[in-house]
């Protein structure tokens, strides 16, 4: 299934897990990504420690449980590929609008990831 498809049918939760240039790990409660193309996936993110991240370590996961009893879901494996501050792509995108009320917390980022790899949540994605 694309991704475009599978995220646009499927609700559930994500975690955006990044590591600093020393190794050093985080994760982060994420809402589904904002598919820019089958390639290439964007999150809109403060600049906290998973946006500090990503500037000296690239490379990221993103682990998305679909709501319900199994254990099914998708791993995305990411590579930053580029980023926009504060743009109208970035406010466009934004499911709520809170470019009015949330000024005071800091610029927003729009985050693009080129799509390394695609796995299911629990196994290798090998055929049984």
């Amino acid at each position: 299934m694309k991704i475009s498809e599978y995220f646009k049918n499927v609700k559930g939760r994500g975690v955006l897990a990044t590591a600093d240039a020393e190794g050093r790990v985080d994760g982060a409660i994420y809402a589904s990504p904002h598919i820019m193309d089958e390639e290439t996936v964007a999150f809109i993110m403060r600049d906290r420690l998973t946006h500090s991240n990503i500037q000296s370590n690239p490379h990221a996961a993103y682990i998305f449980s679909e709501d319900g009893p199994a254990y099914k879901g998708m791993r995305l494996f990411l590579t930053k590929i580029r980023e926009e501050q504060d743009t109208e792509l970035l406010f466009s995108l934004r499911r709520r609008d809170y470019r009015e009320t949330d000024k005071d917390r800091g610029p927003l980022f729009l985050v693009f990831f080129k799509v390394d790899k695609v796995l299911p949540l629990i196994g290798a994605g090998d055929e049984e």
